[in-house]
């Protein structure tokens, strides 16, 4: 298979700037560990608006790439790598999975170094980390595969590891995008009830109840508090989960919650953003942490999500609303910060 010498990439050149869509070039061989894959689609994740906004802090390594979820087909891989090899149909995520971690490749742009870290999605080839792919079958839908690479594992993972839901306990959702879709499916799939999702855009509380929500709540037209606590009465609520890194909703889901319950944070806030909590509860059994990724181990668990989607247990098709092309990346952020996005939008690689 070929080596392309460049790729249409979008780079990130200052923080609250728009997205650069350009030429850049490829190194001429890969390192140890590194894997070449050619780009079907990406998913955008609402991290990467936080990268471009600068939520946590100062960006030390503009400019450079950015995408951490999609699918693609291999096609070169560097010396060691053995879990994929030239042909194979994968995911790319940004957890840590089996195989070596190598370097970052070095791109070039207009003649100077571009970062890239071990992982970018938003270019049509990538050269990635062994460790950052997990091989899928041939056959497997490629859109729905991106997904795998963080709004299935991330959700799913929230779920199990993080939350650890139970049967028959209440779990409130605050957020309703790509990930939150998900953490409710997942939710339904585990039994959860009542399955309460809030978000401020009426079309995506229309696809929760779709994925299992069993009650909605618009935050722009509504007391969200008082709504979650006429549903539960006086019982508080057993896992809320934030996905807006907003410290009032943190805040908010903790005061909801029983006195062994969970709250779990997704989303997170910007710097300086501090969540003030009196903190006696955490003494007594009840839990505030955050998420990384929903802890996923991406080689175990995309399997097992894709023997669920098989079999008819979960829907994912459904979660994917809006496509653009990578010329038009821009267009989808904003449509992301503005809303127009009910669910997940893909990049399409015109490779």
């Amino acid at each position: 298979m070929r080596f392309p010498k460049s790729m249409n990439a979008a780079i990130l050149v200052g923080q609250n700037k728009p997205l650069v869509v350009d030429r850049v070039e490829l190194p001429r061989e890969l390192e140890v560990g590194q894997v070449l894959v050619k780009i079907h689609c990406s998913g955008i994740c609402g991290s990467q608006l936080g990268e471009i906004d600068g939520a946590k802090g100062e960006d030390k390594y503009l400019p450079h790439l950015l995408g951490h979820e999609a699918s693609g087909i291999v096609q070169s891989v560097g010396a060691g790598v053995k879990f994929v090899k030239p042909g194979n149909h994968v995911v790319l995520h940004w957890r840590k999975s089996q195989g070596i971690e190598s370097i970052p490749p070095r791109y070039t742009w207009n003649g100077k170094p571009l970062n890239a870290g071990l992982i970018a999605t938003f270019n049509d080839y990538a050269i990635v980390s062994e460790n950052r792919v997990t091989r899928v079958d041939a056959t497997t839908d490629m859109e729905i595969a991106s997904l795998f690479g963080c709004a299935v594992t991330t959700g799913f993972g929230v779920a199990e590891n993080n939350a650890k839901i139970k049967l028959g306990e209440s779990v409130v959702v605050f957020g309703a995008g790509g990930v939150g879709l998900n953490i409710v499916q997942a939710a339904n799939l585990l039994s959860a009830y009542p399955i309460i999702a809030v978000d401020l855009h009426d079309d995506r509380l229309e696809l929760a109840k779709a994925f299992g929500a069993t009650h909605t709540i618009n935050s722009n037209k509504a007391d969200a508090k008082a709504k979650i606590k006429e549903v539960l009465g006086d019982q508080g609520v057993d896992a809320f989960i934030d996905n807006t890194g907003q410290p009032a909703i943190i805040e908010m889901g903790y005061d909801l919650t029983s006195s062994k319950g969970r709250v779990v944070l997704v989303g997170v806030p910007r710097k300086g953003n501090n969540v003030n909590i009196y903190s006696l509860p955490l003494h007594f059994g009840k839990t505030i942490s955050g998420s990384h990724g929903g802890e996923s181990i991406p080689h175990e668990d995309i399997p097992r999500y894709q023997k669920l989607l098989d079999a008819g247990r979960i829907q994912l098709k459904p979660l994917i609303t809006d496509y653009f092309l990578l010329s038009e990346i821009n267009t989808a952020i904003q449509k992301m910060r503005d809303g127009e996005i009910t669910g997940r939008c893909l990049i399409k690689m015109d490779n």
